[in-house]
């Protein structure tokens, strides 16, 4: 098979194991967060859970390219 289609599929499967893993993580920094408004430790926290949202995203938006780019040089 292509090489493309099996670093799509790569990509997409190790990206989603990976943010599946972590999604617990960010779920009890988000509660310690809500918790312990005032503290000083939020911000570190606050600020790994906005890079781990905005990785996600990042993620997905990999994902559709090589998708599409996939698609557009398997059907060209």
């Amino acid at each position: 098979m292509d090489l493309l289609l099996w670093i799509t599929i790569g990509f997409i499967l190790i990206g989603f194991v990976v943010l599946t893993s972590m999604k617990k993580g960010m779920e009890r920094k988000i509660a310690f967060i809500k918790a312990n408004r005032k503290n000083e430790e939020n911000s570190s926290k606050a600020t790994s859970v906005i890079w781990w949202i905005w990785c996600s995203t990042a993620w997905g938006i990999v994902s559709m390219f090589l998708v599409v780019w996939w698609l557009h040089n398997h059907f060209r």
